[in-house]
């Protein structure tokens, strides 16, 4: 039985699987990636004077930050996508349930699931990691940061530790999406199922309050200490109020879905479904939050740099520090966009149904696009508060200003790149969901 709902569920939703087989493949190759990179600069056959030239541009020590980071938002970020897809098939673990599946059926067929989609993508991403790995120390030589004897080496340790992180995250967030649909009781499995809980746990509202503060008390330590370590630790401010705000992700969901209703009966539609449904839409909060902020802090402190000293800073100075940022925002935005596709694609049946009762396509796809403002809206508030706490005590420490400083042209441009991210992952999928008759639709997905 637990090979035949494994089956079921690839054959039925193979592209509720995509997305998370696309974010693993990016994780395994950031982590090889960063890997093959520390290991070739620490490999490299030096000359005492390159050595030392090397030692002095901290692009090791940067490496390494690489290789932790990397870890840590695939842990992250692989657990949650996997989470969302896992979460789609409660249903039919409910109807297992319902015919006699134990809960220990249900969970081994989950893991089977993780790992068939995460093993192959994570072999995919390693070869992937090398290319990135290559591309950058090529582009460290030829900017001159470092040696030009510095040249990429596939690290051994690579694949076994791309594939162990991708798989270990993979499987913790399937099992824990399954763990509630697993432990019901059969005969009250699918009468739970239809709707979502809209009850949020006091547990998660508490989590996240605490690495929210958590992360506004080191912040408040970083403006006081030394500033030469300023930058290093407001990185893992960031990183706790990103899963902060992920934890509480439902609650500001929520407490922002009335903005909805400024746009009629339209609006209050989109606000009913963001109430039942923030809980899965929050799942996009933490990539987009992180893309986001990643961005804002890079990009923000090298413009008030150069407004504060009126002295613009050096173009290889400039591509070190945006070329690695620049993958962690790609990451971050790509797992964003397939949470938001996964979650739009387990509401074709909804969407139907809404079609079958009167409303027509324009006023479905409306509905998604106030929900899509609305992530849009949060993703943005909750961006600018971490990024604010995160930045301002670098700012403080560097340039001695509390004022951040950013063109109209540049935050211009990054509102359009984040309104497109979300509406490629809410607003594309709903118009390839409707494509179909509804009667269809609801036929494909009973």
């Amino acid at each position: 039985m637990s090979a035949g709902l494994t089956r079921q569920a690839l054959r039925k939703q193979p592209w509720s699987f995509a997305g998370p087989f696309v974010t693993q493949c990016l994780a395994a190759a950031l982590v090889s990636g960063a890997l093959g990179a520390s290991s070739s600069m620490s490999g490299a056959r030096l000359d005492p004077s390159a050595r030392q030239v090397l030692t002095e541009s901290s692009i090791p020590e940067m490496a390494t930050l690489f290789v932790v980071v990397s870890v840590y938002l695939t842990a992250l970020i692989v657990g949650l996508t996997m989470t969302s897809s896992i979460a789609r098939q409660a249903r039919d673990i409910a109807l297992v349930r319902a015919l006699g599946a134990t809960p220990g059926r249900v969970r081994r067929a989950v893991a089977t699931q993780a790992a068939v989609v995460a093993v192959p993508a994570s072999v995919l991403g390693v070869p992937l990691g090398a290319l990135l790995a290559h591309a950058w120390l090529a582009g460290l030589t030829g900017h001159q940061v470092i040696p030009p004897g510095v040249t990429f080496h596939p690290s051994a340790a690579a694949l076994p530790a791309a594939t162990g992180i991708t798989v270990g995250a993979s499987l913790v967030g399937a099992l824990i999406a399954a763990l509630r649909p697993a432990r019901v009781r059969p005969a009250a499995a699918l009468t739970e199922t239809p709707v979502p809980r809209r009850r949020i746990g006091l547990v998660r509202t508490a989590i996240g309050l605490v690495l929210m503060a958590g992360g506004v008390a080191l912040s408040i330590r970083i403006a006081g200490g030394d500033p030469a370590k300023a930058g290093e630790s407001s990185f893992f401010t960031m990183l706790a109020m990103c899963v902060g705000a992920g934890f509480l992700g439902p609650v500001l969901l929520r407490l922002a879905a009335p903005l909805t209703r400024l746009f009629g009966g339209t609006g209050a539609l989109a606000a009913d479904n963001l109430a039942v449904r923030a809980k899965a839409l929050s799942g996009a909060l933490v990539p987009l939050v992180l893309a986001i902020a990643f961005a804002m802090v890079k990009v923000v402190t090298h413009t008030t740099s150069v407004h504060v000293r009126g002295v613009a800073e050096p173009a290889t100075r400039v591509w070190t520090e945006y070329s690695g940022t620049a993958v962690y925002v790609a990451f971050a935005a790509v797992a964003a966009v397939n949470t938001l596709v996964t979650v739009l694609l387990a509401r074709r049946r909804e969407l139907a149904v809404t079609r079958l009762v009167g409303a027509s396509r324009m006023r479905a796809l409306a509905v998604v696009v106030c929900e899509a403002l609305l992530v849009t809206v949060t993703a943005l508030a909750v961006s600018t508060v971490v990024a604010m706490v995160t930045m301002l005590p670098m700012l403080h420490g560097m340039l001695g200003t509390w004022t951040p400083y950013l063109p109209t042209g540049q935050l211009a441009g990054g509102l359009a790149v984040v309104i497109g991210l979300v509406l490629v992952g809410t607003v594309v999928p709903a118009l390839v969901a409707m494509r179909r008759p509804a009667v269809e639709s609801l036929a494909v997905d009973s």
